[in-house]
């Protein structure tokens, strides 16, 4: 019995013809999503850092639409079921290069092809039983914390923009509660007045300036006929 070959196998498919890269490079991305889930491939070609993870995770979307939209296949069931790069045409150019030679430069390019089919029944049974464990997990959690709350006498959880009192805080399980503030002792203070007439003033300094006397200023002298000065002589009495 002959062995089903890899083009042949039933599913949904998507082809990119000549894509501008290297047949062995995409295969290298092509062979981390085989036989893998359609929504952990997604998730793998996402965090990939090769230049052919994006053009293969367009067409691996591409995949997936077709088998909802043509065929009515939930996306979330399907699997890959295959996935391969065939070498396409080779553009020849030349490159100069010293004493006259030329070097031959080879662009490659590739079809790349996808084929998405449905997941056993099996693993379509054990996918929803995990999926319907995990809804009923979150679904149990809620309830007791709604009754944890119910409890403490709250019916509704306090809104994250709900404005506090100071005296309020909201614990882990969303519950607000009172915290009783320290008391502190008032300590009572007596006022003096002081009368105006206590009151001590400090009186400026004098400016040196001030005490310094001018010795520079010239003496008046007074006399009997008149008034003299220096450098000058009274006038003498013709009597």
């Amino acid at each position: 019995m002959t062995a089903t070959k890899t083009n042949e196998r039933p599913g949904t498919r998507a082809t990119l013809a000549n894509s501008n890269m290297a047949p062995n490079k995409v295969r290298e991305v092509l062979n981390l999503i085989r036989d893998v889930e359609y929504d952990r491939a997604s998730d793998i070609l996402a965090h990939t850092d090769r230049a052919a993870a994006t053009v293969v995770a367009k067409l691996l979307h591409s995949c997936a639409a077709n088998a909802e939209h043509n065929d009515g296949l939930d996306p979330r069931e399907l699997y890959v079921a295959t996935c391969y790069a065939d070498e396409g045409t080779t553009l020849k150019r030349w490159r100069p290069r010293a004493r006259g030679r030329a070097t031959r430069i080879r662009k490659r390019s590739c079809h790349i092809t996808i084929i998405l089919a449905r997941m056993p029944d099996e693993k379509i049974a054990r996918r929803r039983a995990r999926v319907a464990a995990e809804a009923a997990d979150r679904r149990s959690r809620r309830v007791a914390g709604t009754r944890r709350r119910e409890a403490s006498g709250q019916s509704t959880p306090a809104a994250p923009d709900e404005v506090l009192a100071a005296d309020e805080v909201i614990d882990d399980d969303g519950d607000v509660t009172t915290i009783d503030a320290p008391v502190t002792d008032v300590l009572d203070t007596d006022v003096v007045e002081v009368d105006a007439d206590e009151a001590t003033t400090v009186e400026p300094a004098a400016d040196e300036s001030e005490e310094v006397a001018v010795a520079d200023e010239p003496v008046v002298e007074e006399a009997e006929g008149g008034t003299a000065t220096d450098g000058e002589t009274p006038e003498e009495d013709g009597n």
